[in-house]
């Protein structure tokens, strides 16, 4: 699984968000590769999930990627619930 790491120059928040979602695939035992970009560069490449702030969610929705939005980039417990909210929709 890719997941993309998305802020708006692509090493702020978004590597921030990254060591989070990280840490959170490492404590689950998911195989998934993430990596932070910015906003333009995360239209163009192939990702099973996105993650992101609100404004960058709505503008990043619609496309070939699933898109979380997540408010705390340094929370846990919100990124693990983003992924396994993917996880569940990808399995039904």
């Amino acid at each position: 699984m890719k997941i993309l790491a998305v802020c708006g120059m692509g090493f702020g928040s978004s590597l921030m968000l990254k060591m989070t979602a990280d840490r959170v695939i490492q404590k689950k035992g998911i195989q998934a590769e993430v990596e932070a970009t910015d906003i333009g560069t995360a239209e163009s490449v192939q990702a099973d999930l996105i993650l992101t702030n609100n404004e960058f969610a709505s503008q990043l929705e619609g496309g070939r990627s699933a898109v979380k939005a997540i408010m705390n980039m340094a929370s846990e417990d919100e990124v693990a619930k983003a992924i396994d909210e993917f996880l569940e929709e990808t399995n039904k």
